[in-house]
């Protein structure tokens, strides 16, 4: 069983990234300026301390015109423009700077993190990979490197950076977080537990800690501790829907579907476009002999995910049970049409017996 995309079920972490990205300013206060402009340089540094990006743009643009050679402007602004929602502004200030000062560290962690930000992964692992070379002892930019291969599916270069940032920031849990990611998607998971198990250790309550370890613990058919650690992450966040979907499944797996329906409803009220939980709330009722009400779940779940065969061999027993034969044949007409389609890559219902 693999994790979620990495951009889908690691915002707690891309969060962490762009935390770690104000930081830029505060590593750069070091610089002198000409005293006309330290006044306004101050003024710039609380205002995006604060989090007041549009005081704090204003101000470092006066900076940069007085002091065009202060580093942190340029850097602060460009982080300032993307926060105020304009990347394209952003990557402009980022680049001409990293055309400047093309051996500042701080400078292409910045546009590294940009680029990461706009999607733009090629660019953005070259310029992590760069700053982290002119950066040996900062763990920032080795962090927002991982962060871009995982993105990428790229898991053994994400671990070996994952390794340097926990060598060199060993309290930090998110690293372990991560990096229990990257050897749960790569087949081993048992590493993967030792590390979301660290992570919980120095963080009891880090944002997805308790489902990622629930997670994997689902993937090695132990069903009984992940709905355990899935009931500690919304002890501690709730609101969050694929933690309800996965709290419905693993129940749903060890034989309680009943119990199942409330926390798929949940996920479904959470978020109403989560097909997995609605093909799974379809499955939980056609399980309980609930076929009628199956049926019309199971047409949401082929609504919402229509290139993928699950729906359709669910709705096939639904009708079936309700002695629609016609229905049933045409129902699972279309699920083989959609598994031939989609090959080995596709996905059977979860107990299609």
């Amino acid at each position: 069983m693999r994790f979620p995309a990495a951009k889908k079920m690691c915002r707690a972490a891309l969060l962490a990234a762009l935390a770690l990205a104000a930081a830029f300013g505060a590593a750069a206060q070091a610089q002198t300026v000409p005293a006309g402009a330290d006044l306004e340089l101050r003024r710039a540094r609380q205002a995006f301390d604060e989090g007041d990006c549009a005081t704090a743009a204003r101000a470092y643009e006066e900076v940069r015109r007085a002091a065009p050679e202060t580093r942190e402007a340029w850097r602060n602004l460009a982080l300032c423009a993307f926060r105020l929602g304009d990347p394209r502004r952003a990557l402009e200030l980022a680049r001409e700077a990293a055309q400047r000062w093309p051996q500042d560290g701080e400078t292409r962690h910045v546009l590294g993190f940009l680029y990461f930000q706009t999607g733009q992964a090629a660019p953005a692992i070259a310029e992590l990979s760069r700053a982290a070379q002119l950066l040996p002892k900062r763990h920032e930019p080795r962090l927002d490197l991982a962060m871009a291969y995982l993105s990428t599916e790229q898991y053994k270069p994400a671990g070996d950076a994952l390794e340097e940032v926990i060598r060199l920031k060993p309290e930090l849990p998110l690293p372990h977080i991560l990096l229990g990611r990257v050897y749960q998607n790569s087949n081993r998971t048992l590493l993967g537990i030792r590390e979301f198990e660290k992570a919980l250790a120095l963080d009891p309550r880090i944002p997805l800690g308790h489902y990622h370890l629930g997670y994997a613990y689902e993937s090695l058919g132990r069903n009984a501790e992940a709905i355990a650690e899935f009931r500690k992450e919304l002890s501690l966040h709730e609101g969050n829907s694929e933690v309800h979907y996965r709290l419905g499944r693993a129940l749903l797996d060890s034989g309680q579907p009943k119990e199942s329906l409330a926390e798929l409803r949940q996920a479904l009220r959470l978020a109403p476009e989560n097909a997995d939980a609605q093909v799974t709330l379809g499955n939980a009722l056609l399980d309980l002999g609930r076929a009628a009400e199956a049926v019309e779940e199971l047409r949401k779940a082929a609504a919402l995910m229509p290139e993928d065969p699950r729906p359709y061999f669910l709705l096939a027993r639904a009708y079936g049970k309700l002695q629609k034969k016609e229905e049933a044949a045409q129902a699972m007409r279309q699920f083989a049409e959609l598994k031939k389609r989609q090959g080995a890559k596709g996905g059977m219902a979860y107990r299609p017996n």
